[in-house]
């Protein structure tokens, strides 16, 4: 199932967030992790394919993590770094059980002035993964991009509640939606997961994602319906930065792939579960930036064999 066809692979677009994580975990405390989706979406797809991130960083942001980024093959050219200015910051304390968090601080600092800008070169990237920004900016990307082949966005709690008509614009541009079980119970304004998930693909998505944590992930399109576990872990450390990974490791590995038919669909969904149980096994995208195809390989069979009859 995995075969390292990078060279092959189509490029992918990720929009998103860089920035530092400060983080409360049961294990430590921990300030300074280089974080934001763009960050943890760039290295998971970054095994699959060639990302070229979009994102913008201040003067403190460290040119060791932009190096970091193209020693696994990404492509920075996107990434703006504004000088006399400070990278978003995000603080946050984690329960004990790592089952819920709570945000001490937000300063968006760069990112609060952030409108993407797709240099010439990404315009036509076959793949784009927007993600979770706000809904106008999504828009804006996609007036920059040029016939993509397949376009997946993320969003949030916020944007539902707060930006709703705009997120319902960007829902008909999709191909595919990919959020956690409770920003899609708030967005179909429906309690039960399947009925919620047929109101949301009626919006507009092709597909639908649907991440929850521990209990795996559902996808969703017209005619079917896809499970795939979550890999038991035996040390969780920091899930921050898992749902990102997903993401990546999804739209790297469909860029890699010449069909995107259902079964690819479903592979993807199983490949990025793998993917992201690794990116809770330490602080931060560190887990997740020094991994290789034969780890994810591995991993994946022991995942399968846990459903295989």
């Amino acid at each position: 199932m995995l075969n390292d066809s990078k060279n092959r692979a189509a490029p992918l677009v990720i929009v998103g967030s860089v920035a530092f994580d400060d983080l409360e975990l049961p294990t430590g405390a921990f300030r300074d992790v280089v974080g934001g989706s763009a960050v943890y979406a760039a290295h998971a797809a970054s095994l699959f394919t060639v990302p070229r991130v979009v994102g913008v960083v201040g003067d403190d942001f460290p040119e060791s993590a932009v190096s970091e980024l193209v020693q696994r093959g990404v492509d920075t050219e996107g990434l703006e770094r504004r000088p006399g200015t400070k990278t978003f910051r995000w603080a946050g304390r984690y329960t004990e059980n790592l089952g819920s968090r709570t945000t001490l601080d937000t300063q968006l600092n760069v990112f609060a002035e952030f409108r993407p800008t797709l240099p010439e070169s990404y315009r036509r990237t076959p793949f784009v993964m927007l993600g979770n920004i706000q809904p106008a900016l999504q828009l804006e990307v996609l007036a920059q991009a040029a016939s993509p082949r397949l376009v997946a966005a993320d969003t949030m709690n916020f944007w539902i509640s707060g930006e709703r008509q705009s997120l319902l614009e960007v829902l008909k541009r999709l191909d595919l939606l990919v959020i956690n079980d409770e920003e899609l119970l708030q967005l179909a304004e429906d309690h039960n997961v399947k009925r919620a998930a047929r109101a949301v693909l009626a919006l507009g998505p092709r597909r639908l994602i649907v991440k929850r944590g521990e209990h795996g992930a559902l996808l969703f399109d017209a005619d079917s319906t896809f499970y795939a576990p979550a890999y038991p872990l035996e040390s969780e450390i920091d899930p921050t930065g898992a749902g990102d990974t997903f993401a990546g490791a999804l739209m790297g590995y469909l860029a890699s792939q010449r069909d995107l038919d259902q079964n690819t669909l479903r592979r993807a969904v199983m490949i990025a579960a793998t993917v992201a149980s690794f990116c809770i096994e330490d602080v931060g995208p560190r887990r997740v930036c020094g991994l290789t195809l034969a780890d994810v390989a591995a991993r994946l069979e022991e995942l399968q064999a846990l459903v295989r009859v």
